[in-house]
C-alpha cells in the first residue's frame, strides 16, 4: 500500500523555515506565501530544487490578499504553517467572534482553515502575543481557532536553546487538531548542538547568544541593546550571515543571494529551525497515529499505511531532534 506522505502549507514563509523543518521529518510543501521580494529571492534559491511543485501553477504566492478564492487558488493540504505578524483586533465589534479579526493577517488564517479544514496548524509568533492589548490579541485567536474552527488548542513558549541552538529566542507555538482526541504533548528538550564558542571558531564569553533580531544592529558590546556583539578570543566580533544562519539552526548549504545586510534581516526574522523541526516531527506523529485509529475504509481511502507503520509511536511521544538538512 501506497505511504501517505502529510502535505503542509507555508504562510508568511519568510527564507522557509517551517519549510525545512517540515520536510526534514517527511512532510511535502504544496503552496508558500511571502511578500517581501528578498526573501522569496532567499526561498527560491534553496527550495525550488526539493520542492518544484511549490514554484509551478502559481503556487507561491505574494501578497495573501491577493488570494480572492481560498477553495479554487489554494491546494488541499493537511498542515497549515504560519509566521504572522501581530496585529490588534477591531475595538469596534469584540462580540462578532470570526469577523472581529477581518483585516488583520490572522483573518486569513482564519479564513484558510475555515474553508480548507486542514487537519492541524502550527502557528508562530513572539512571546509577547500572549499579553498583547491586555490579553485580547491572544485570547481572539484562541477562541476563534477552539470555539468557532473547532480545533483543539495548546500554546506553549519555546526558547531555541531548548532545541540544541545557541540563542534564547523564546517565541509562542500555537498547535491544534481537528482530531481532539489527540493529546499532543512539548517534544522533550534536547542539549546544546553548540555553543557560541564553536560559531565562531573561537573562545566565547557567553555559550548561549543573544536572540538574533531586526535593526538595532552595532550598538556596541556593552550597551544593554546590543544583540550582534561577542567577545572572540578577547576581541569584539560583529555577527555575519554565517554565524546567523547556525544560531537558527539552518544547514551548511542554505545559500543567502542578498546582500549581507538583507541576510541578516532575513535572519532576524526568521524561526529556529530546529525548535520547529521537534514539533514539527510530533505533530507529523500524532497525524499518523490519528489515521492509524481510523476504521480500514477511511484508512484505504485516506491512503494510510496499516497500524503496524506506526507501532511503538504515541501522541505523547517524546522525538529527539534531528539536524536540519536542506536535500
Amino acid at each position: 500500500m501506497k505511504k501517505k506522505k502529510f502535505t503542509f502549507i507555508d504562510l508568511f514563509a519568510g527564507i522557509g523555515g517551517f519549510h525545512l523543518a517540515f520536510h526534514n521529518v517527511g512532510a511535502k510543501c504544496v503552496f508558500a506565501c511571502e511578500w517581501d521580494e528578498p526573501a522569496r529571492k532567499t526561498y527560491r534559491h534553496n527550495f525550488e530544487k526539493i520542492s518544484p511543485n511549490v514554484f509551478k501553477g502559481g503556487n507561491f504566492v505574494g501578497d495573501i490578499n491577493s488570494i480572492k478564492d481560498v477553495n479554487k487558488e489554494i491546494p488541499d493540504f493537511d498542515i497549515l504553517t504560519a509566521g504572522f505578524p501581530c496585529q490588534p483586533f477591531s475595538q469596534a465589534g469584540r462580540k462578532k467572534g470570526f469577523e472581529d479579526t477581518r483585516g488583520t493577517l490572522f483573518f486569513n488564517i482564519a479564513e484558510i482553515l475555515k474553508v480548507k479544514q486542514p487537519e492541524a496548524f502550527f502557528l508562530e509568533n513572539v512571546r509577547g502575543l500572549l499579553k498583547h492589548d491586555d490579553g485580547k490579541t491572544f485570547e481572539k485567536i484562541k477562541s476563534t481557532l477552539e470555539g468557532e474552527l473547532e480545533y483543539s488548542f495548546k500554546h506553549f513558549i519555546v526558547k531555541a536553546s531548548d532545541y540544541g541552538l545557541p540563542q534564547l529566542r523564546p517565541r509562542l507555538f500555537m498547535i491544534g487538531f481537528k482530531d481532539k482526541s489527540i493529546d499532543f504533548k512539548q517534544p522533550e528538550t534536547v542539549p546544546l548542538k553548540l555553543t557560541m564558542s564553536d560559531v565562531w571558531k573561537g573562545k566565547c564569553t557567553r555559550d548561549i547568544g543573544f536572540t538574533l533580531r531586526v535593526g538595532g544592529a552595532r550598538s556596541g558590546i556593552h550597551d544593554r541593546r546590543n544583540w550582534d556583539g561577542y567577545l572572540v578570543d578577547g576581541e569584539v566580533k560583529l555577527l555575519s550571515p554565517e554565524e546567523g544562519r547556525q544560531m537558527q539552526g539552518f544547514p551548511d548549504n542554505f545559500e543567502f543571494p542578498v546582500s549581507k545586510a538583507e541576510a541578516m534581516k532575513q535572519l532576524g526574522n526568521s524561526v529556529a529551525v530546529s525548535a520547529i523541526q521537534a514539533f514539527a516531527g510530533n505533530i507529523v506523529e500524532a497525524l499518523k497515529l490519528s489515521h492509524a485509529k481510523l476504521p480500514l475504509e477511511k484508512r484505504l481511502h485516506s491512503d494510510i499505511q496499516p497500524k503496524e507503520r506506526v507501532k511503538g509511536v504515541s501522541q505523547g511521544n517524546k522525538r529527539p531532534v534531528l539536524a536540519p538538512q536542506l536535500s
